[in-house]
């Protein structure tokens, strides 16, 4: 039973790779496969238990999702996860200040 959307963002909850955030390639009944482009590549995504992961916003995936070209690369990845730590800690910011 697969539910395959790779149109999200997310961070670990949990691991040695806590707070980690990750661009999601496939979800399936009981785990997801995540990239970072850097430490888990595209060739060899991680595979992650959905308890253990903390799905963004999807306005999040949105502000960024323009940084992500097809084919999907590494390199694209890295920059699209960059853009959304900004965004991620402006939306932070703006929270924090009410």
């Amino acid at each position: 039973m697969e539910c395959n959307s790779a149109a999200a963002l997310a961070r670990s909850r949990a691991g040695r790779d806590k707070g980690t955030l990750y661009l999601v390639l496939e979800r399936r009944e009981r785990t997801v496969l995540l990239t970072d482009g850097r430490r888990k590549k595209l060739a060899g995504p991680k595979r992650k238990n959905r308890k253990h992961v903390e799905f963004l916003p999807d306005s999040l995936f949105d502000a960024v999702s323009g940084k992500l070209q097809e084919p999907k690369t590494d390199a694209g990845i890295r920059r699209a996860l960059a853009a959304a730590r900004v965004s991620c800690s402006e939306t932070e910011n703006d929270q924090g200040g009410r």
